[in-house]
């Protein structure tokens, strides 16, 4: 076998393992929708959010430190790591908690697969990789907006003081930080992915647990169910220390676009277990409206998911 054939086989190979972790990442991020939604009946947004941010925090610190990985001392690193805690986790897992109070978790997936369509604008208002946007592009941005505006219902403006709307807002809110993270956490493409992911979880929980403890004085609340402990455990475990592994290993590999391009994926997964495990119920205009979203992200992310053998994995698409 020739060397150039080597190489493909192996550039094939590294891609397919990469879309297999962007799969993956989009299920447990799917199924996170529903975790919160059982949590969020019995506690408050902050203090699930806090605790979720804790738990990952501890874990991936220990995981970081049993593999012997030091955390950084630059003061520059940590005002880094604090934005990223903020735009990745504490902000946007806020604002979905609070937003799944109002709205199903299907939607709420359906309204948080809107984060590519962020970067694509990101990148015409800033000129970053103007260039490569296409038509396709272009189309796949209208129809994924026209796509949340059929979801979001056409009373919308009219019931803007109502609490739906404002929910769905605030998922919105939390995909256009989830737009910015990526972009933002390319600046740690030299750190392992354990030592970033523990870092900014660490931030995170710096942020919500005296803001929890201010505003919603979990001491003072009811013991919660069983069933909503576990699915804050498992939302710290596997939604947020595992996730954030998987995540910025792939904006190294993938990109920021190539990354945020499993939230269609994410949406399907969220949707399905809404269904499946809460029993919700979507109406034909929300369905049709997640169809529009779906169509649009795939139209602007599949080129991204679908680099040449000439591409090297590595590198990151300039979209």
């Amino acid at each position: 076998m020739s060397t150039q054939a080597q190489h493909t086989r192996s550039g094939q190979t590294s891609l397919a393992i990469e879309i297999g972790l962007l799969l993956l990442l989009s299920l447990i991020w799917g199924s996170s929708f529903t975790l919160i939604k059982l949590a969020v009946a019995t506690i408050p947004p902050f203090t699930m959010v806090a605790a979720r941010v804790s738990i990952a925090a501890t874990l991936l610190i220990l995981i970081a430190s049993a593999q012997g990985h030091a955390l950084p001392r630059e003061q520059s690193v940590w005002a880094a790591f604090f934005v990223q805690g903020l735009l990745q986790s504490a902000l946007p897992f806020t604002l979905i908690s609070w937003g799944e109070m109002h709205i199903a978790s299907g939607l709420a997936g359906a309204l948080n697969a809107t984060p590519p369509m962020f970067v694509l604008a990101i990148a015409v208002m800033t000129g970053r990789g103007r260039q490569a946007i296409s038509g396709r592009k272009v189309v796949g941005v209208a129809l994924g907006f026209a796509g949340v505006a059929l979801t979001m219902g056409t009373d919308t403006l009219s019931g803007i003081g109502t609490a739906a709307p404002l929910a769905q807002m605030a998922v919105l809110g939390a995909s256009f930080c989830y737009a910015l993270a990526p972009i933002w956490g390319q600046r740690f493409s030299g750190l392992p992915a354990i030592v970033t992911a523990a870092g900014a979880m660490s931030c995170a929980a710096v942020l919500m647990l005296p803001t929890a403890a201010a505003l919603e004085q979990p001491w003072r609340l009811a013991q919660p169910p069983v069933q909503a402990i576990a699915a804050v455990i498992a939302l710290g475990m596997i939604c947020t220390a595992l996730a954030m592994v998987i995540y910025f290993r792939l904006i190294r590999t993938l990109g920021p676009l190539g990354t945020t391009s499993g939230s269609y994926l994410r949406a399907g997964f969220a949707v399905a277990l809404g269904t499946a495990i809460l029993g919700e119920h979507l109406t034909w205009s929300s369905l049709a409206g997640m169809a529009l979203i779906l169509a649009g992200v795939v139209a602007v992310t599949v080129p991204a998911l679908a680099p040449t053998t000439r591409t090297p994995v590595g590198a990151s698409p300039r979209n």
